[in-house]
């Protein structure tokens, strides 16, 4: 077991007075334990074998960045028992462990000898972490000159050569462009294909289902679910959008960027439609603007009161688009013998980069499906009834 938590609990004392300032302090001295103050985690049980993927999902201040940093030794658990069997490759919070007065190629070397590499293996493995960075000529200036995106390059570069047995991330992948996101992604790959482990915070439940076979879902500093990463994160996506009733207004679209240029429902005549009949064929059409000209990826969907009925990507379907035109591509996709039962629904479409690593924006259209059958539902199911 690579990694065993058991009953792990923080608690971060109440320092908003004086009084209470002194009181923690004078515990601290004498090693009190502290029993008052903000219980971030409680009673968390966790155990991680060789060669795993597990993500940690859950709202702001559910204790996920906390239990990362008590896992790495950032922190210590205020109660509970942590064993971990391996060499860590930790990518918490931006900029950690940098000094910002020097430059980005000492910084490289600083952080990899921390790591454990000795002079010569530094050395050896310069160019390979200054390349896989690609900072250019910002590789020797100081690092407080540097952006988010640089700086996480810098950090990913030094992990690339160190090869931890268990690499730690929390919400890196969020930061950054699209180019250093895949190949960040394409690294982390082959890592779990040699045997690593690998342990990710993100909001993005895309990287939670690409990157992580298992999640976890902490809600008020307790697991509240876990299982197959699938699973766990629409459960999850599912408890947040039952949660609240308000649509999420969005603004005017950047069209400088991938978009959904335009969105068609259609029937079999291919007629543009609202409204269609249980086990009619169904066909959208999604036309998407390409900024640079490259073949964009699609998230098509379908939602019943903002409840997920059925979605995909092009990614997965290994779906190319149809180029139209410049900067223009064309995805149709057909719906053989709808099955959805009778109700209104919305058909939504998302641009999504080359990579399919991001959602750019959303266009929807509505559909109402109607049939005579008293069935009742979201979907008819194949049956035979004897």
């Amino acid at each position: 077991m690579l990694i065993q938590a058991k009953n792990i609990t923080k608690i971060y004392p109440n320092l908003t007075t004086a009084r209470n300032r002194f009181k923690t302090l004078v515990n601290l001295l004498i090693n009190k334990e502290i029993v008052k103050g903000s219980v971030v985690l409680k009673d968390t049980d966790l155990e991680i074998k060789k060669g795993e993927s597990l993500a940690i999902i859950g709202k702001n201040g559910a204790g996920k960045s906390t239990l990362l940093k008590i896992i790495s030794g950032v922190i210590m658990p205020t109660y509970g028992e942590l064993n971990v069997n391996g060499k860590i490759g930790a990518l918490l919070e931006l900029g950690s462990g940098f000094h910002p007065e020097y430059t980005g190629r000492d910084n490289i070397k600083m952080s990899a000898a921390l790591a454990g590499l000795s002079p010569s293996e530094i050395e050896n493995s310069l160019e390979a972490m200054i390349e896989f960075a690609d900072i250019g000529v910002y590789i020797d200036q100081p690092v407080k000159n540097y952006s988010s995106g640089m700086v996480v390059r810098l950090g990913f570069s030094v992990i690339t050569v160190t090869n931890p047995d268990i690499l730690i991330t929390d919400e890196v992948l969020a930061v950054g462009d699209t180019q250093f996101q895949r190949k960040c992604i394409a690294w982390i790959d082959d890592y779990l294909k040699n045997g690593g482990t690998l342990l990710l915070v993100s909001h993005s439940i895309y990287h939670v289902q690409k990157l992580c076979k298992h999640a976890i879902w902490l809600e008020n500093g307790q697991i509240k679910k876990q299982g197959d990463s699938f699973t766990v994160s629409q459960e999850y996506q599912s408890f947040y959008e039952k949660k609240t009733d308000d649509r999420v207004v969005r603004g005017d679209k950047d069209i400088t960027n991938y978009h959904v240029d335009e969105l068609k429902v259609l029937n079999s005549n291919f007629d543009e439609t609202a409204l269609i009949d249980t086990h009619e064929d169904l066909i959208v059409r999604i036309k998407v603007y390409s900024p640079d000209d490259r073949a964009p990826g699609l998230a098509l969907g379908i939602t019943r009161k903002d409840i997920p009925v059925y979605g995909t990507i092009s990614e997965t379907q290994n779906a190319k688009p149809k180029k139209i035109k410049k900067h223009f591509y064309e995805f149709t996709v057909k719906y053989k013998n709808l099955k959805l039962l009778p109700a209104d629904y919305t058909i939504k479409a998302h641009a999504m980069d080359p990579e399919c690593l991001r959602l750019i924006d959303e266009v929807e259209k509505p559909l109402r499906v109607h049939s005579q059958t008293t069935d009742m539902g979201v979907v008819e199911l194949d049956s035979e009834w004897s």
